[in-house]
């Protein structure tokens, strides 16, 4: 009998999972407290912009016509625990109020949800990013509080994905980690992840601790990157040095790589800044702070880099921000997302406005979360129009619409032709020919 999943909680991770489970052949029911985010995914669209998702959706949401029907959604805790033979849960793990440890209560409230229904065997397979020891704790409570007692089974499954290209992440994954228990839980498994394992997908099979620790490890080795090479713009911009032909040459020795090795505003979003914070109170817990201590430097070298984009920005402004235009270009953290979380770009335009500044903001997809998060700033429906009679343009999320962006045509519109290159992606030769002062992160001037 093929087995069913259910998939608990449909944000961001929980959407995606569900809709490339039932891509994969699944018959799926997706669970979410909130009946507003299950009525709109039973409409077939998502409450996030994610490339592909809502088309994978359309394909599967039972209801549709032309679909599969193979994928459905309800608020009702008994359907899914009555449903399903594999449970992933894919709530959030959002950062402490005013510590750096993560707040479980989400997926601890999932599990309190769910466990009192389940009287059948049954595996449950959290997805989250949590702190290591917690899907001991959490197992244990699972089968304290199961009527099947410790025949529903708890397992690790961490999720690499990456926004902007989560479907394809998921459906064609560079690997894929689990932390189990028993043979029963890896064969369920191996099961669910047929597909992908059949075309050669590295399946590596560790105990709950390492399971747990692979995604911390992943996200702070990756964090270390970004910030080695912004550390590195640092000194580039005291030596008058070049940060992207640096990055070039580093990039040709196979050690080292280019990905992610490139020097610009830095990193944001809702991963990896509070992953790394988490890990680091996590590792404190344990007695084992010392060994993680260096990740303080790497979230200080990120966050230096918002700072040294204002303080660019107000020297292009004169000396000061009162009575100046700012035209901001991007909103979300990263390109082919609606995600503001921790977006650089936001930070930058709200500490520009707050020192006296006009800042006009424009992004193709992120504008209405901005909205919300910051009125006080002005929005455009264009980077033209957001440019308009600005004093100096910052560029400060790379999305293919601003690579593309014809200087001469920005260039009739802004009070003075600045433009300050936050993700170092756009070609200053062609802007300084257009009359153009360029500067970016980490270039000489």
């Amino acid at each position: 009998m093929t087995l069913r999943i259910t998939v608990i909680g449909t944000g961001y991770l929980g959407a995606t999972h569900a809709a490339c489970m039932a891509e994969l052949g699944f018959e799926v029911l997706g669970y979410d407290i909130d009946p507003d985010k299950v009525a709109t995914l039973t409409a077939g669209r998502v409450p996030m912009y994610e490339p592909g998702l809502e088309e994978l959706l359309v394909r599967h949401v039972a209801g549709h016509e032309g679909s599969t029907g193979r994928l459905r959604f309800t608020s009702s805790v008994e359907e899914v625990a009555e449903f399903g033979d594999v449970h992933f849960v894919c709530v959030n793990t959002p950062q402490k109020g005013g510590e750096f440890a993560a707040d479980m209560s989400y997926v601890d409230a999932a599990v309190d949800a769910l466990a009192p229904h389940l009287t059948r065997p049954t595996l449950v397979v959290g997805k989250s990013t949590v702190p290591v020891g917690s899907a001991a704790r959490l197992a244990a409570r699972l089968a304290s509080l199961a009527p099947v007692g410790e025949r529903a089974e708890l397992a690790w499954n961490p999720e690499f994905l990456r926004e902007g290209f989560a479907v394809g992440d998921t459906l064609h994954p560079d690997r894929l980690v689990v932390g189990v228990r028993s043979g029963r839980a890896e064969a369920l498994l191996r099961e669910v992840y047929a597909t992908p394992v059949g075309r050669g997908v590295p399946f590596v099979v560790t105990d709950f601790a390492t399971a747990e620790l692979v995604k911390a490890a992943a996200n702070s080795f990756l964090a270390t990157k970004i910030s080695f090479i912004n550390a590195m713009a640092e000194v580039c911009e005291s030596a008058g040095a070049d940060v992207v032909q640096l990055s070039r040459a580093l990039s040709y020795d196979e050690r080292i790589g280019g990905k992610f090795l490139n020097a610009g505003l830095g990193f944001g979003g809702g991963c990896l800044p509070k992953d790394i914070r988490a890990f680091m109170a996590r590792a404190g817990e344990l007695g084992a702070d010392q060994a993680l201590t260096f990740l303080r430097e790497v979230d200080s070298i990120n966050m230096r880099r918002r700072s040294r984009m204002v303080e660019l920005a107000r020297e292009q402004c004169g000396g000061g921000f009162l009575g100046r235009r700012v035209a901001v270009l991007g909103a979300a953290f990263k390109p082919n997302s609606d995600d503001i979380r921790d977006s650089p770009a936001l930070n930058v335009a709200g500490q520009i406005q707050l020192q006296g500044a006009q800042v006009a903001v424009y992004d193709p997809k992120a504008m209405d979360n901005a909205r919300k998060m910051f009125p006080g700033l002005a929005y455009a429906e264009s980077a033209l129009e957001a440019a308009r009679g600005a004093h100096v343009v910052l560029h400060l999320t790379e999305w293919q619409e601003f690579r593309e962006m014809d200087p001469e045509a920005l260039g009739a519109v802004v009070a003075e032709r600045r433009i300050l290159d936050g993700r170092n992606v756009l070609d200053p030769v062609a802007w300084r020919a257009a009359g153009w002062t360029y500067r970016a992160l980490g270039r000489p001037s």
